[in-house]
């Protein structure tokens, strides 16, 4: 009876990874034909970038007399630069069309990868600026959207507050904008990743519970601009696990 239990459980996980599977590759498909209509020149790089790295992989292999022995290699390590360049050219895509939104700011922070912990919309006015929360190695980092003459009265109220918490803890402020002095949405992660790492684990999970007595305020704002954003993190993890 257990034996028969335990195929029955084996069929079902197979059955559930095969289903899972299936819909990693119809999302990727998916992806595919949204970018290729936005995009005329996803096909050129991909196929360009597949070409030149087996291309340099045969002639390096060449020089040693095994060029047809590399040739698979070449090709295989071709396939997957093309893989890279359709998803950065697929975020890239998705940041441009998600650039200005209301949310969009909330939407790059909740893809950062682990170890950061984001509050979206910690302060907001009625015309939808924002200032978003983010615990992590660097201390608190509040990163505020909007329009500047108004964000940044935003930022230095929330600035303050969080002070009188956190104690000596760095604070950094950030604005996400085009203008000078401002973080472009696109470069944001990019941004948050070069903060210098001033805490240990278990000080930011210290500090976490300090500024959860912290009660939010503002209305709630969209959590994703786009509903094709929402699914980068999805489709870039399926990227990196192949």
């Amino acid at each position: 009876m257990a034996g028969k239990q335990d195929k029955e459980a084996a069929k079902a996980a197979k059955a559930e990874r095969r289903a899972a599977s299936k819909a990693k590759r119809s999302q990727i498909w998916q992806a595919f034909k949204m970018q290729r209509k936005d995009d005329p020149w996803l096909i050129p790089w991909m196929l360009g970038t597949l070409l030149v790295i087996a291309g340099v992989v045969f002639l390096l292999g060449a020089l040693f007399g095994i060029e047809w022995m590399a040739l698979p290699v070449g090709i295989m390590f071709g396939i997957l630069g093309a893989v890279i360049v359709f998803g950065r050219r697929v975020q890239k895509n998705v940041y441009a069309k998600a650039d200005g939104q209301p949310g969009a700011g909330a939407w790059a922070l909740e893809n950062l990868k682990r170890g950061w912990r984001v509050t979206p919309t910690v302060a907001a006015t009625t015309q939808l600026d924002a200032v978003h929360r983010v615990l992590g190695r660097p201390g608190v980092v509040l990163v505020a959207e909007g329009a500047p003459h108004r964000v940044k009265a935003l930022l230095a109220q929330e600035k303050k507050r969080v002070s009188r918490v956190v104690g000596d803890t760095p604070i950094y402020d950030i604005i996400i904008g085009n203008e000078e002095g401002q973080v472009p949405l696109a470069k944001l992660q990019s941004k948050m990743m070069k903060l210098p790492r001033n805490l240990g684990p278990k000080q930011v999970d210290t500090l976490e519970k300090r500024l959860s007595a912290l009660a939010s305020r503002g209305a709630a704002m969209p959590k994703g601009p786009l509903p094709q954003g929402a699914k980068m993190r999805n489709i870039q993890r399926t990227m990196r696990r192949r």
